[in-house]
């Protein structure tokens, strides 16, 4: 599944999911990195 979350108050990353971290970040592989970022809502 795709998601995107935000590093900063200004850079986004979309990738696959990989898992949920205790501090309520998730992290996203992008074909070989990892990034850990707050979760970007769902728009209404």
């Amino acid at each position: 599944m795709m998601r995107t979350i935000t590093l900063g108050s200004t850079i986004s990353v979309q990738g696959t999911y990989v898992r949920a971290l205790p501090d309520g970040r998730i992290v996203v592989k992008v074909d070989d990195t990892s990034f850990a970022g707050a979760p970007v809502t769902k728009a209404a």
